[in-house]
């Protein structure tokens, strides 16, 4: 492929697209768009068109990462550029189109911002969005802009563009240019990315692989889902770039099955580089031949370990094994084989592109570039984002977040994934890297940022984390298999109320010989949300060792809910609301609980208008 060429056409393409007359219409149709009804919205839209015969393009995207607003359509007219309007469903879609385009009313009530690099009259660009001005897109910079199915789109954007500079290099050149980036790996270890691929390519044995890893197992998250989605050549990319750097003509892309739609949108583009002759013999008319499979995995979370994960790819039971050797020497069918995590590879292409230098201005001083998370939890602005490393929590949480919902007490943010830490509102400055999360206790993992307010018990998180991991153990290890069920068992005695101040001392002596004993990172990293709730909320235990109560008013056993007829003003609202028909009383008069039908939901104390709360819990489950 003569990718000057091709860039001229793509970008003519991109263009007229862009300054086309008539009507186009872009739908956010990742997997958040499509939960939150944009298949609904898109036929509602289609719909009008039909009836009031109008014709249009219609375009589906990935997710541009503010998933709180979905389902978001962006809307383009003639010269006006691409507005994004937010939370739409079908029943407003027809008035939004006539307005629009009847009445020449661009209803900025629904307005998010414009997509481009100008504002249009008083709606602002998308990027000044309070969720969006603080963000860096590096990895993320197609996400919701491009159509992930259209290779045009993506060549339009300097697409291809990095692994035609490579080409133009010594393998050894392109692993310095990454090394100087300062790039560590963005699955969990922050491993150097350069180093990995340095050993690899010295490794004795031929063929060399290179292995993208999709098993995204994370509870709560899809970043690396949504980049596949909305941006899949981006990673195709990194991996022709990994893959001429180390020398391996042959690459795996392991991704788990539970992720459909990533799947066929890979599909879609590993066939689109094969029209274009960028997979297969003689790439770019140059000596370097390469090719790329899709491997599904069944979901086990232990497959995220890099030698469980080569494990299934071979067919194999997904369990990890010592190590060494590691798989830089010995990986796929015992060859050197490098392992990557799906944005790691997804940055690859834009460090080659605009330079090391350009890159590592970016992030803390030992953690360069940016970091994508997945922001979910007790916040007002869920979605997906990207900042430089070394960014505050406090930043993160109120700044792009907007704050804890409901305006509640912050408390802690889990980083990490189930094998991660809590950290406390105490550390809200600290900032985010891999040093300074483990000086806490935590871990950056791949991703996950889940946000806690002052109703979450912390306990309860802690058993929750315990209880993924303790289930996803492959077994294989004691240390895991039986230490993570003696641990589990601790914090299910604490929850109802049977603990005992020895098993703090337990648990406390367990972990260290948990996550030193045992074989992969699973079981290494397991103890850690026990570990650091014990070290930041240790008055949280105690309360329900010897006070026997849930502060948070969540352990169900630890808590009974009574109504206090003195305060009670007989509104009705606890009754009304309450899913069991366990509440009785005339109205202004007090009213009673029957607590064998109670299921402890607390919606009637969370509902109480009166002060200070008529509604009271007391210990002793149904006492």
């Amino acid at each position: 492929m003569n990718l000057n060429k091709r860039q001229t056409f793509a970008s003519e393409k991109w263009k007229k697209l862009q300054t086309k007359k008539g009507i186009i219409i872009y739908v956010g149709a990742a997997s958040c768009g499509r939960a939150a009804g944009c298949d609904a919205v898109t036929e509602a839209i289609r719909k009008y068109l039909k009836e009031n015969n109008l014709k249009a393009d219609i375009l589906e995207v990935g997710c541009i990462g503010l998933c709180c607003f979905e389902p978001i359509v962006y809307i383009q007219k003639d010269e006006i550029p691409p507005i994004c309007y937010a939370n739409l469903s079908p029943k407003i879609i027809p008035k939004l189109l006539e307005d629009i385009f009847k009445k020449g009313d661009l209803r900025r009530d629904l307005a998010l911002g414009v997509i481009g690099e100008k504002a249009h009259g008083s709606i602002p660009i998308i990027y000044e969005h309070p969720m969006m001005k603080s963000q860096v897109r590096i990895v993320l910079r197609n996400c919701g802009i491009i159509d992930p199915n259209d290779i045009d789109h993506y060549i339009a954007k300097d697409g291809y563009a990095g692994i035609n500079k490579a080409l133009r290099m010594k393998p050894e050149e392109v692993i310095e240019i990454v090394k100087k980036s300062g790039i560590k790996g963005r699955g969990g270890a922050g491993f150097p990315t350069a180093l990995k691929w340095e050993l690899c390519r010295n490794a004795k044995g031929e063929p060399k692989y290179i292995v993208c890893n999709a098993d995204e197992g994370d509870p709560g998250a899809f970043m690396n889902r949504s980049l596949l989605e909305g941006d899949p050549h981006a990673v195709l990319e990194g991996m022709l770039i990994a893959a001429y750097a180390i020398g391996a003509p042959h690459g795996y892309i392991y991704i788990r099955e539970e992720y459909p739609l990533a799947i066929e949108r890979l599909k879609i583009a590993i066939q689109q580089m094969h029209d274009y002759s960028l997979l297969g013999e003689k790439i770019m008319d140059t000596n370097f031949s390469f090719d790329i499979e899709i491997k599904e995995g069944a979901g086990a979370f232990v497959c995220g370990e890099e030698t469980a994960l080569l494990a299934s790819l071979m067919g194999q039971r997904g369990m990890p094994r010592t190590r060494p050797p590691f798989p830089a020497t010995s990986g796929v069918w015992g060859k050197p084989t490098v392992i990557n995590n799906v944005e790691t590879l997804g940055t690859i292409a834009t460090i080659i592109r605009e330079g090391w230098k350009w890159y590592s201005g970016f992030g803390a001083k030992t953690a360069k570039g940016t970091k994508t998370f997945s922001l979910v939890g007790k916040i007002k602005r869920t979605g997906l984002i990207e900042v430089p490393l070394g960014t505050k929590i406090k930043d993160i949480v109120y700044d792009v977040g907007g704050g804890i919902l409901n305006d509640k007490k912050f408390k802690a943010v889990q980083t990490g994934g189930p094998s991660g830490g809590c950290i406390p509102a105490s550390k809200i400055d600290l900032r985010i890297d891999y040093e300074s999360l483990t000086s806490v206790g935590a871990i950056m993992g791949s991703g996950g940022l889940i946000v806690m307010d002052e109703e979450t018990c912390m306990v309860d998180i802690a058993h929750y984390f315990l209880t993924f991991t303790q289930e996803e153990s492959c077994g294989k290890c004691t240390p895991c298999r039986i230490g993570t069920k003696r641990m589990l068992e601790m914090l299910e005695k604490i929850k109802k109320g049977d603990g005992e101040e020895s098993d703090l001392e337990l648990l406390e002596d367990l972990a260290p010989t948990i996550k030193n004993a045992s074989l992969c990172g699973l079981g290494q990293t397991a103890p850690n949300p026990v570990l650091t709730t014990l070290r930041y909320f240790k008055n949280e235990y105690e309360a329900h060792i010897k006070n026997k109560r849930c502060p948070a008013l969540v352990c169900k056993d630890l808590i009974a809910f009574n109504i206090d007829a003195k305060k009670c003003i007989g509104c009705g609202l606890c009754k009304k609301n309450c899913p069991v028909e366990a509440i009785s009383g005339a109205t202004k008069k007090a009213h009673v609980i029957d607590l064998d039908k109670c299921i402890k939901c607390s919606i009637c104390y969370q509902i109480c208008p009166v002060e200070g709360k008529a509604v009271f819990k007391t210990s002793g489950g149904s006492k």
